[in-house]
């Protein structure tokens, strides 16, 4: 693997749990990624004006050789075999995928920035960033 990933896993309608697993279970089968560690799942508020329930988030560690665009479109099919809508900016949905950042990485065009542009706004992310952090060392 060339480098570490570190995706953003979300969800916050219907079984919020099984989206999670859901997602992880096809992230594993992308090729040229590996799951090295997973974040605690932890329940957090909202972010956004759109009214909505809480979220499930989690962080995963992907090892990969894939560069943030194909790895970012891959997510996006992983999304919507999970049945994801695009609708409303921050609005509710079965699954989210962030590419939080890279380990070596960074990237940006106008699909993409990595790091993200909100990993500094988000405590739950730094969290879980952090518990990746003393896992894989």
């Amino acid at each position: 693997m060339d480098d570490i990933a570190f995706v953003a896993l979300g969800s916050n309608i219907g079984d919020r749990e099984r989206h999670l697993a859901d997602a992880r279970s096809r992230i594993e089968k992308i090729s040229g990624v590996v799951i090295l560690a997973e974040s605690m799942v932890e329940e957090t508020a909202p972010i956004g004006p759109v009214k909505q329930g809480p979220y499930l988030n989690q962080m995963i560690a992907l090892g990969t050789s894939l560069p943030p665009a194909e790895l970012l479109a891959r997510l996006h099919e992983v999304e919507v075999l999970g049945d994801r809508v695009r609708t409303a900016r921050w609005g509710p949905r079965t699954i989210d995928l962030d590419i939080v950042k890279y380990a070596r990485t960074t990237w940006n065009s106008p699909e993409l920035r990595v790091p993200h542009d909100e990993i500094d706004n988000r405590d739950f992310w730094q969290r879980e960033l952090a518990e990746l952090a003393e896992v894989m060392i």
